[in-house]
Parts: structure tokens; sequence; C-alpha cells
């Protein structure tokens, strides 16, 4: 019987952090987006899932004002995160958010949860999702980036389905009271809010 490595996890995503692979860069066009949506945070706290180099968690912590806390399940990208950032930043923990307590975080309930270039490597996706649902605190915001299948110009099938499925963008939009969503070329953003 062969057995596949999930995609959800430190088996598989370390050993690319740890040979140093690099993944989108997180720009302009997207941090404009996730300041119009999230607005200023005033200490409140914000979880940032699958932080990898922690560009996204430095952004809610330093210049929208969260106390962020950056989880990944890759060391690698967690040493990478906190070396970026010298000074007093965000809290950095090494935590596998589909199966790990969520005990392990700092904060029973956030103000804002993002997930960045994630939502499509859950195995689970249901499972994540209601994860998600508990730890988010009373109107609070859930902030998903993820590629939509097809929406690459090339012909190699293999990279033109990375995205989610419209299955998948069900999923992630049924049961919450406001779904915002805005487009950045392969990419879309979703704001979720209970």
């Amino acid at each position: 019987m062969t057995t596949t490595k999930s995609t959800a996890s430190a088996a598989y995503w370390e050993p690319l952090w740890a040979d140093g692979r690099q993944y989108r860069q997180f720009d302009e066009a997207e941090q404009r987006l996730i300041d119009e949506n999230l607005g200023p945070g005033r200490a409140r706290p914000a979880l940032d899932i699958g932080s990898g180099a922690g560009a996204l968690a430095r952004h809610l912590h330093h210049v929208l004002g969260y106390r962020a806390t950056g989880v990944d399940c890759s060391p690698s990208a967690l040493a990478l995160a906190a070396a970026q950032d010298p000074g007093p930043g965000p809290d950095w923990r090494c935590l596998d958010i589909t199966t790990d307590s969520l005990t392990a975080l700092p904060d029973p309930a956030y103000a804002v949860i993002t997930c960045r270039l994630v939502y499509r490597w859950m195995d689970d996706k249901a499972a994540f999702i209601n994860r998600v649902r508990h730890l988010l605190a009373p109107g609070g915001t859930f902030w998903v980036v993820t590629e939509i299948a097809g929406r690459r110009t090339t012909t190699d099938l293999a990279v033109q389905g990375l995205g989610i499925t419209p299955a998948d963008a069900e999923l992630l939009t049924t049961g919450w009271s406001v779904v915002r969503t805005a487009d950045l070329d392969v990419l879309r953003c979703y704001a979720l809010r209970p």
C-alpha cells in the first residue's frame, strides 16, 4: 500500500523551506486590500496561519497594530520569519493548525485570522474551517488569500490546477454572514465574518 504525505504537514513543507524555497511575495496591492478589509488592530490579537517567512504577520503587527502570532508547521520557515524581525514583533509558534492542540496558542480567540496561500493545501478543508471558527472572536474577520484553479495562463494542467475549485470556494464561503471578495490576478481574497 502506498501512502502520500499530507500537503498540510511539516513532513511536506519543512524540506521545501529548509532548501530555501521562496513563495509569492506579499505585495503592495495585497497590502492595500488587507488594510481596507481589516482596519487598525488597536493591539487586538491576530493569528496568521501558515505564516511562512512572516511578511503578513509582520504587516499585521507593525503596520496595522495587531498583536500578531504567526504559526507554521515548518521550523525552518519560522526561523526565517524570526530572523527578519529583530525588534519586538509577532510571536512565532511552530504548530500544525490541523492537528495540534489549540491551547498551544497564546490567545483563546482572535479578532483577525489570516490564511494566505494555505487553504488550498488543507487536506480536510471542512475541519480546518471549523477550527478557524472556534478561534475567531465574535465580530472577527477570517482573511483568506488563495489561488483559483484555471486562472494561470499555461497549458501545464498540473500548474493550472494549483488553485481551489468552485466546490472548495463554496465550502469556504458557506455559513458566514458577510462574504467579501477581491481578485488579484490568479488570486482571490476573501473577507469572511460570522
